[in-house]
Parts: structure tokens; sequence; C-alpha cells
């Protein structure tokens, strides 16, 4: 039998989502994985209560993402998640993967062709599969993801193309939504677009890309996000990451109380 090293995500997901409790994830690209910027970032991490790690990026040439895992695994017990870019992006080094299916664009490969590809690999692994509609949301500059999965980010200010996009995800039965800018994004996934497509579904919502203060990652979850996805922001200052997970851990304190 296959042993599972961490507690289930998904329940944990769905409970945050009924209770109001908002979640933060730190998205680390072994492309440009420093390790200096890292022992600061997982300590940085570990001593403000971030939720999760995503581990992925578009590329992943160094082949340095089992190597990050293990540093990651040896540190803490935040749980890792792969945010892959493709069906080589695989590990059982991990907790979990974003099973993800690019909803938003028309490329048949990355709706179902490399899920096929990687399938039997995943079945036989201790991963737990996170189906999750992925919904390239155009940012204000062309980013990696859309370049190479040769899709178009829905237009930043068509919310209505955006909620049924996530409802047609949810009926097809996907379990999570995510919303992302993109690496680098100038403009954030909107608060508009959150607060309907969160208003919309009953699956968790993700969004990340181009969120670089605590007042961004506070205004996003105020409109509906359950998870903030920060990255690109922490490469040259992982300090933030705390101030981040202080803003959301402050809102979700509110909410209970």
């Amino acid at each position: 039998m296959i042993k599972r090293r961490k507690p289930l995500i998904y329940p944990s997901l769905v409970a945050a989502r009924q209770n109001g409790r908002k979640q933060m994830a730190v998205l680390i690209d072994p492309d440009k994985l420093r390790l200096g910027n890292l022992d600061r970032l997982l300590k940085t991490s570990i001593d403000s209560g971030v939720h999760y790690f995503f581990i992925g990026g578009s590329l992943i040439v160094n082949n340095m993402l089992d190597a990050c895992l293990e540093i990651i695994s040896d540190h803490c017990e935040i749980p890792l998640v792969l945010f892959p870019g493709n069906s080589f992006q695989l590990s059982d080094k991990a907790d979990a993967i974003l099973f993800l299916s690019l909803i938003s664009g028309r490329n048949p490969e990355l709706l179902i062709g490399n899920h096929v590809i990687s399938a039997p690999f995943l079945k036989a692994s201790p991963l737990e599969i996170l189906s999750t509609g992925y919904m390239l949301v155009d940012g204000g500059v062309e980013t990696t993801v859309a370049y190479i999965s040769n899709t178009k980010p829905i237009p930043a200010h068509k919310d209505d193309i955006a909620v049924c996009t996530a409802l047609a995800g949810e009926m097809l039965g996907l379990k999570l939504i995510y919303l992302d800018a993109g690496s680098g994004a100038i403009r954030p996934v909107s608060e508009s677009m959150i607060e309907q497509v969160s208003a919309s579904v009953d699956i968790p919502v993700i969004v990340g890309g181009g969120i670089r203060s605590p007042e961004k990652a506070l205004a996003q979850v105020r409109a509906g996000a359950d998870l903030i996805v920060v990255g690109n922001a922490l490469e040259n200052d992982p300090s933030l990451a705390g101030e981040i997970a202080s803003a959301i851990h402050g809102y979700s304190l509110q909410q209970i109380t």
C-alpha cells in the first residue's frame, strides 16, 4: 500500500474555504534556485506559518527539481505541491501535484494530452492528485507560460469569460480553480474577477501572479481568493513572505472572531 507522508491537502483547502480561513503558498522555481536565498525563504516561511510550497516553473532546465524538494523536506514539514509546467516535471519526493488542465486555452495537449502521458506515473506514486482548472489571465506582459503553452490569456477586464470558464471547470469535476496572471505579471488578477469567480463556484479558488505587497494580497483574499501564491517577488526579498503571510493570517483571524 502506498503511504502518504502528510495529511491530505484537499480536505484542508475545502475546510479553509468553508470557514473563511485564507491560506498562502510560496512558489519556488528550481531554475532560479539560489541556496542563500532559499535558506532565508525557508526560515521566513516556517516562522510566519506559510501553508504550502508550490514547486515548479515553465521550463525546469537545470535538473534541480528533486534536489529542491529534498532540501525543503530536510528543513520543514510544510507540504510540497508540484506546480508542473509539463509532463516531465514529476517527482515522488513531493506530497501532492496540481494536475493542471489549462481550461482558459484551446491547446489539447494542455487540456488532456500531457495528462495521459503522466497518468501511469501518478497512479503508481504516493502523490495526492489535485485536479485543477488552470486559468491564465492577462497580466499586462507576455509570460513564459503563455508562450510555452501557445495559448492566449483571458483578457483582464473580461470577468464574464473567467466566470463561465471556471463554472465549466467545476462542472467537469475539477476540484480547484487557479487564476494566474503569470510570473512577472505587471498587473495581478483584478479583485473584480476574483470576486465574481469565487462567488460563482463552490470549490477553492487559488490566485497568483504579480502579487508584490501585503496590501495586494489582502485585497485579493478580501475579494474571495482562498489561497494566495507568491513567487517572483520573493526571489530578491524573501522577507516579503513574512509580511504577506502576516496580512493573510490577520484577515483570517478577523473572520473567525
